[in-house]
């Protein structure tokens, strides 16, 4: 099938070095490179492997029971609505 490509500066230019120095036409050269990238594409890839590190973030303040958390980021918050009250006087 004939048709029009329009190729990137660099990937004509690998081609045409690709051709030349193997000493087939351009043309096998660019079938031969799309019919290898297909292939490739075709493959489903390798997962990536997500890896988290722990962090130490310290010991919890004296007298904060980290059962409850929900009361804990309850009272914070609490805290900082009031201290932004307390800032707009």
């Amino acid at each position: 099938m004939r048709t029009t490509l329009t190729l990137d500066d660099k990937i004509a230019q690998s081609l045409q070095e690709k051709a030349h120095h193997s000493r087939r036409p351009f043309k096998d050269v660019v079938n031969e490179a799309l019919a290898l990238g297909l292939s490739v594409m075709d493959r489903p890839g390798e997962p990536f492997v997500y890896r988290v590190l722990p962090a130490s973030m310290g010991a919890p303040r004296p007298g904060v029971d980290l059962v409850k958390a929900l009361a804990l980021a309850e009272a914070m918050e609490d805290e900082a609505i009031a201290l932004k009250l307390e800032a707009r006087k």
